[in-house]
């Protein structure tokens, strides 16, 4: 764990109670007079505490210094991702986060199923713990959108990946593109997107969650 995320971190003195009081004295095994860094994720400042009093259900921390430090990626990158089953989205967005991707929009394709909903609350605290394992300082920004329509008015300079002869490659200069869900893009979608269509050079045909990961890995690292 690089860091905590605590709302308060900044104070002089915090008090630590409920779950994070558990994280960090029964999983890690702090003890008193070790230090421990943590975040609030409102500023750029990651403050390091010293713990000085433990009892069963309270903790508290003396600041003992802070230090702005940016942890984030070079690039931007922003992802259109055509929803796809939920549980398979939780299964790859803490290797996306930890790779740097800045932002997701999700979005109901043709071929996304409807009955598929994204549980905002439940990304976010993956997110959470996926940053506080990476060190990264920002948390992943999260929206959804209703089709690719509407996505292409919000952002117009958008790629599609898609099976192409123009390939992906490293120096691309890329900050937005789109995913498909499983079964790819429909005639109707893929005509939006007209000449900003890209693809992987590879023979295999990749999953939805296979594809993200390559591309992100592809423009980011």
């Amino acid at each position: 764990m690089k860091y905590l995320l605590y709302n308060n971190a900044g104070n002089n003195t915090l008090q630590l109670k409920g779950d994070e009081h558990r994280y960090i004295f029964k999983v890690r095994r702090h003890k008193i007079d070790d230090l421990i860094a943590l975040r609030n994720l409102k500023d750029k400042y990651i403050y390091n505490y010293k713990i000085v009093s433990i009892d069963k259900k309270e903790a508290t921390l003396i600041l003992q210094n802070s230090q702005e430090l940016i942890i984030k990626a070079k690039k931007n990158l922003h992802i259109g991702w055509c929803i796809i089953e939920p549980k398979n989205i939780e299964k790859v967005l803490p290797t996306l986060n930890e790779l740097g991707v800045k932002s997701i929009s999700f979005i109901y394709c043709q071929r996304s199923q409807k009955s598929f909903k994204i549980d905002f609350k439940r990304l976010e605290k993956i997110l959470i713990n996926s940053s506080q394992q990476s060190g990264r300082s920002e948390i992943m920004e999260l929206e959804l959108i209703e089709n690719l329509n509407a996505f292409l008015e919000k952002y117009p300079n958008s790629k599609l990946l898609n099976f192409s002869d123009k390939l992906l490659k490293a120096k691309d200069n890329i900050n937005s593109i789109v995913i498909g869900c499983e079964g790819g893009f429909s005639d109707k979608e893929l005509k939006l997107f007209n000449t900003n269509i890209i693809g992987l050079d590879t023979p295999m045909t990749l999953k939805s969650e296979s594809a993200v990961c390559a591309v992100a890995s592809k423009i980011l690292v």
